[in-house]
């Protein structure tokens, strides 16, 4: 947000307080200070608001409006007890599903094997001299699996590895120019595969999807981090619940 609407919420709250009690209140302005940060937080990298006062006082709209009772949204197995936990989780695993048919069909009678090797090559194109583990990790993939891919890819003359200029014990990975030959070949149908998964939302609700997502892989990351093993991973994740 500018400094000129920054000033001018600054002001509103000053005005509004001094009519109000004749002296000023900076608890509220505190509290107008606190929503412009967290506005500014949610909007960055997404740009789902105009950056200034207007773009706020939409996404204060929004965000404040009355919540949607949990009565008026039904469910497979709601009247039977199924929670909504239980929902969010089967929903977040058939869109999975739904995603990977969607772009093994954008990648067949091509030369990739996997949806995975073109999602692999499109983080390289982007990102360069990356460790292996680090391009693993980015994909949220388990390490046996991470490895198979990329020695499918280095096998296909798709990617290549180097000593790392920083510490020459370890070895960093790029795209090659084949690889990216390959990947422009099937991209106009990754595109589409790509479009077809957010389905017929509107840019609203994709927006706002992209928020709860982010919100949610935030969430997920932090534990994906942490390494727990599959043994203790449930007992481990307690903490991380807040509500």
């Amino acid at each position: 947000m500018s400094i000129e609407s920054k000033k001018w919420l600054f002001h509103v709250a000053i005005e509004k307080t001094n009519k109000n009690t004749h002296e000023m209140n900076y608890s509220l302005i505190k509290d107008v200070l606190d929503l412009i940060k967290m506005f500014e937080n949610e909007n960055t990298g997404i740009s789902a608001y105009q950056n200034d006062v207007e773009g706020f006082k939409i996404w204060m709209a929004k965000k404040y409006q009355p919540l949607i009772h949990d009565q008026e949204v039904d469910w497979e197995g709601k009247l039977t007890g199924r929670t909504t936990e239980s929902v969010i989780a089967s929903l977040v695993v058939h869109m999975n599903r739904f995603g990977k048919n969607y772009f093994k069909s954008a990648i067949y009678g091509s030369d990739f094997s996997t949806p995975d090797d073109v999602i692999y090559l499109i983080v390289l194109k982007f990102s360069q001299n990356m460790s292996k583990m680090d391009l693993i990790k980015k994909n949220v993939h388990e390490k046996p699996a991470g490895m198979q891919i990329i020695k499918r890819l280095i096998a296909n003359g798709w990617v290549y590895e180097k000593d790392s200029d920083t510490d020459k014990r370890s070895k960093v990975i790029n795209i090659t120019h084949a690889g990216l030959r390959a990947l422009d070949a099937v991209m106009e149908k990754v595109r589409h595969a790509t479009d077809i998964v957010s389905g017929d939302l509107s840019n609203e609700e994709k927006i706002e999807l992209i928020r709860l997502l982010n919100k949610l892989n935030d969430f997920h990351q932090k534990i994906y981090h942490k390494n727990f093993d599959p043994k203790t991973l449930l007992n481990n994740v307690k903490d991380f619940k807040t509500n």
